[in-house]
């Protein structure tokens, strides 16, 4: 994957050991409070990144592996705890091909803000329900498909005299498609990753046609912090722009 090995270092940089404001403060408190109590259990995070909520889980006595399908990603996700004191397995390896990993190996695996990246999400989606033990749980978090999906979807502001009103443009949303997503790094350089929209009736099949009932959809709410840090954060308290996913592997 050389988009997302081209923004490896400046991503790790981004998000830390705590995650960026995004995720600190809007998608990850959701994720977690989903997730719930993880001590104990084996847990997979796919599409890992720079490992910084593996290493949370880790050290909450989590048993973990996380998976990622750039190389770069795994080796910065490493640096951060190099004599593997935390015990995370690390397994470079594409979502929709998880051959190093027995079939009902997992209490959870979660996908966070990873599965609108893959290519084939639905054999993604399939390798999770053959990789997480019958009655265990996948828990992903997504853009929110009815609110974004990229240059289709954007604010619409309106400012009279007494008061703003605030509403989300929203197009294509029937058809999946795929498109080029920048990002503005270091520089006012821009790089790009693909990223895959797909109707949130597209996501109930694959999770049913898999063994995977969908038992709670949350949209996360912004914290204080991402309110008083980002610069318009108005629109997200009336539209959320992300989905948390939780599902139950019943077959």
């Amino acid at each position: 994957m050389k988009d997302w090995d081209d923004l490896s270092d400046w991503f790790d940089a981004k998000q830390g050991d705590t995650g960026d404001l995004w995720h600190r403060a809007l998608i990850d408190p959701e994720l977690l409070r989903v997730m719930g109590d993880t001590r104990n259990q084996d847990v997979l995070d796919l599409g890992c990144g720079n490992g910084y909520l593996s290493r949370r889980l880790a050290r909450n006595d989590a048993r973990v592996t996380a998976v990622d399908s750039s190389e770069r990603m795994i080796e910065n996700a490493k640096k951060h705890d190099p004599n593997n004191l935390l015990g995370i397995k690390y397994i470079l390896s594409s979502a929709s091909k998880l051959d190093l990993i027995p079939s009902q190996s997992f209490d959870i695996v979660f996908a966070n803000m990873s599965l609108m990246d893959i290519e084939d999400a639905d054999g993604a989606i399939s390798e999770v329900s053959r990789v997480v033990r019958t009655g265990g749980r996948f828990v992903s978090s997504i853009s929110h498909p009815c609110f974004d999906n990229g240059s289709n979807s954007s604010w619409i502001i309106e400012k009279g005299l007494t008061s703003t009103r605030i509403y989300r443009r929203i197009r294509q949303y029937r058809n999946p498609f795929s498109e080029n997503i920048p990002w503005k790094i270091p520089n006012d350089e821009r790089k790009f990753t693909v990223a895959y929209h797909r109707p949130l009736s597209w996501y109930a099949r694959s999770f049913k046609s898999h063994g995977l009932a969908i038992t709670l959809l949350e949209e996360p709410e912004p914290q204080r912090e991402f309110i008083e840090k980002e610069d318009d954060s108005s629109g997200f308290m009336e539209v959320p722009l992300h989905l948390v996913i939780e599902a139950i592997k019943v077959s």
